[in-house]
Formats: structure tokens, sequence, C-alpha cells
């Protein structure tokens, strides 16, 4: 394998998703002396439309900067590409007389190896490294981004819990994720103690009740004088609709190009505010979306996450060697360790947070979420207990 590797990025960019790109490119330098490394721009996008940026030939030294860099240096891409769009990615590859393509992403990425897997028939291989800060691929202890954005939650929600001891009242924080709640439940990390913030934790896994939350939230106001709430943006009602559906106007409501509804930007914080104004009259409350601001903050970017996420890349070349398929982060107990699984095993799947990691009768981490989370985003910071 002397020839051509490609490399792309897709989907959400992350704090540390250039590492992999620069952790691949030099181990073909290392491995591959003479082979020529393609990044393509914008994804596969980039391979349809012969739209390249020679990584071979840029200094070893730009390549590191750019590693410790935040989001997808190679820009990105949503295109979900189904099997016509794919004949013109091979069409592309085999133009540029690619040896393998490794693409870096989540669940639609891997998708999208695996149909490209299956049309090029052995002649190039194609490998998933993964990618995504919501946590959700299969096969994998924890994802590269995941950490990073994860250390961005457990600093926002522990100094929020401390704003919130000094001027009670109701605090709402909407995270990222769809379907999976890992990045909602990381909220939780650096709680100081049980009688900490997050006081409750919504997450895609469990039906959410409107009226269920009015009185949660009163419940805990009761308790502590203070609610601080983390709720991932995906919830979902009893009846299987997203919470923004059932408290946004229709008409207000948004999808994308692939007929996803749109959360992120959406009227759920103003419609939140609406319910707690309306079920907690009087009380002060306060409701903010995240938004994209823990998934590529330079300032969490995490040292231990950035090294796996250059592992994971150059491990990937590893598997090109061995004729494609999927790089997976595992735990074994001590340590991650870098596999190859197969693609159909992580191909267009989502991983959902274990139910255990949550406590059956409350929206809150039970000891064995509390123990995952605490050894991904381990406390970064030592602030002393408040006396009130």
């Amino acid at each position: 394998m002397s020839g051509t590797f490609v490399i792309a990025q897709g989907g959400g960019p992350t704090a540390v998703i250039n590492q992999t790109v620069v952790g691949a490119a030099l181990e073909v330098r290392k491995r591959h002396p003479g082979a020529k490394v393609l990044g393509s721009l914008h994804g596969v996008r980039g391979i349809r439309d012969g739209n390249y940026v020679d990584l071979s030939a840029v200094p070893e030294d730009r390549l590191r900067l750019i590693a410790g860099t935040p989001s997808a240096a190679l820009g990105s891409t949503r295109d979900k590409p189904d099997a016509a769009y794919c004949e013109l990615v091979l069409a592309g590859l085999k133009k540029v007389g690619a040896d393998a393509f490794i693409y870096i992403g989540g669940n639609d990425t891997s998708g999208t190896q695996q149909i490209l897997t299956d049309a090029a028939g052995g002649k190039i291989a194609f490998v998933h490294a993964p990618k995504t800060i919501d946590n959700d691929l299969e096969e994998n202890d924890h994802t590269p981004g995941f950490m990073s954005a994860a250390e961005f939650v457990a600093g926002a929600f522990l100094s929020v819990d401390l704003d919130f001891r000094a001027l009670p009242g109701i605090y709402v924080g909407i995270v990222m994720g769809r379907h999976a709640g890992f990045l909602t439940a990381a909220a939780a990390a650096w709680q100081l103690d049980r009688d900490s913030g997050p006081h409750l934790i919504y997450v895609p896994e469990r039906p959410f009740s409107p009226s269920g939350f009015i009185d949660d939230v009163r419940a805990t106001m009761d308790r502590h004088k203070r609610c601080i709430v983390a709720v991932s943006e995906g919830v979902s009602t009893a009846d299987g609709k997203a919470l923004v559906e059932s408290l946004v106007p229709p008409e207000k409501l948004e999808r994308d190009q692939h007929g996803n509804l749109k959360l992120s930007g959406s009227d759920l914080p103003a419609a939140l505010e609406r319910a707690l104004a309306e079920g907690l009259p009087g009380k002060r409350a306060r409701v903010d979306a995240l938004g994209y601001m823990p998934r590529g903050n330079v300032g969490a970017i995490g040292a231990v996450d950035a090294q796996e996420a250059f592992d994971a890349g150059a491990f990937a070349i590893t598997v090109a060697e061995q004729g494609g398929g999927s790089v997976a982060l595992q735990y074994d107990g001590t340590k991650t360790v870098l596999k190859k699984v197969p693609l159909e095993n992580v191909a267009g799947k989502t991983r959902h947070m274990p139910d255990d990691f949550m406590k059956p009768d409350v929206h809150q981490l039970s000891d064995t979420g509390r123990a995952y989370f605490k050894r991904l985003v381990p406390e970064k910071y030592k602030v002393g207990k408040p006396f009130v």
C-alpha cells in the first residue's frame, strides 16, 4: 500500500478531530514513505468534486499546529450519500488512485463507509475513524471529541450551580444530543456533593413529561431552595415526539435536508421558560441553550482526548493495511485500547446511554453512571464548598 491515502472529515466538528487527520497523515509518512496523502475538502463532497489539499506537502510542524486546533480543518459536510452519490465518490477515489479512504466521523459517516465498502468489491480499503461529542457509537467505550465537550459541560454546570447558590432560583441548561444523553449526563461529572447541581437530568433515553418536569422542579426547590437542570435537546414525550414538537408552535419548527427536526436554534428555551413561568409563577428562572459552544471549545481541549484522537488516526492506517473496518476505543478495565471492529457493527447504529447509568425512579445519575463520567472527565479544578 504505497500509493494514495485519502482522508476526510464528516459531521459536526469537535475540539480534537484534527488530531485524527494528523495522526493518520504522519503515520503514512512513517510507514509508507513516498505515499501521497490527500485531504478531501468538505467530506465526501470533495472527493465527488475533486477538491483536495495535498497533506503530503505540508510540513510536520504545521500539521502539528493544525492538530491542536479545534473544528474540522479540512471542512466538513452533512451530506448523507445514497448509492448513486457513492458511485460518484468511488469514481473520484479511483481517479486519484486511492488505495485507502479514511473517513472521520460518527454514525452517518460509518454508514457511508459501509455503502462504499459493499460497492467497491475490496479494491479500496475503507476505514471509519470515530468522532462524535454525542458518544453514541457502538463498539466504543467513548469517542474522540466527547471528553473535551463533556469537560466544557461539567465546568458550565459546576459554575452555574455556584452562581445559583448565591442568588437562588431555577436554571435549565439545554445540551446537544438528539438520541443519546451522554453529554447531558456529563453535567454531573464535577458535582461537589449530592446537594450540588445538576439536581435533575433529562435524557433522550427516558420519556419527558412536561407536567412531571414542573413537579420535579417544585420538589427540588423545596429541598434545595434552587434547582439546576440539565436537559438534552432531543428529549421526547411518551408518544415519541420530540419535546420541541410539544412545546413549540408547528409553524416555527424547522427541519434539515434529511428531514430531521432542527433542535438547536429552536424556540425550545423560550417554551421551557414559559412552562416554568406558568407552572411555578413568581420563581426566578433562566433557560439557556449551550448550543455549539461545548463541541469545539479551545479552552476545554483535554490532553487525553487529544492524544486518543491522534492515536485513532494512526491506528486507522493499520486498519487500512488490514483491508478496512472501523476503529474503536474500548476500555480494558485499566486503560483505553484501540481495536479494529467490523464496519457493520457500527454503521448507522446508535449507542444509547445504558439504563443503569440513571437511578430508576429519579432523574439523577446512579453510582454506575457517576463512576463512568468521573473516569472520563476527572475533576480539573478544586473549589471550596460555599457557606450557603
